[in-house]
């Protein structure tokens, strides 16, 4: 390895991964509290808001995002500008229907 490759390692510390590890257990048992409860048409809000959260802890620490050059970060944006998208058309579909009355 170049001395220029290793300039850009970074060690994260355990205590981060344990921290992000149980940040991520604890969402998911909000996730499984959630869904016992009715909300209305707030469900799918807050879990998709819940899911958000821990995809970009993921991508953030796991997949080492934060840590790495600005392009990696624009383009895991870039994917959550498209997942957006994505979101947008199929609810605008699904709440259009006429069957929801």
């Amino acid at each position: 390895m170049s001395e220029q490759e290793h300039d850009h390692e970074h060690i994260v510390p355990l205590r981060i991964y344990g921290a992000i590890f149980t940040t991520l257990l604890l969402l998911t048992l909000v996730t499984l509290d959630i869904a016992f409860y009715n909300f209305g048409t707030l469900n799918v809000g807050i879990a998709l808001a819940v899911a958000t959260t821990k995809a970009t802890l993921v991508i953030l620490y796991f997949m080492h995002v934060r840590y790495a050059p600005p392009l990696t970060a624009v383009f895991a944006g870039v994917g959550f500008v498209y997942l957006g998208i994505l979101l947008f058309f199929t609810l605008s579909d699904f709440i259009t229907r006429g069957w929801l009355g």
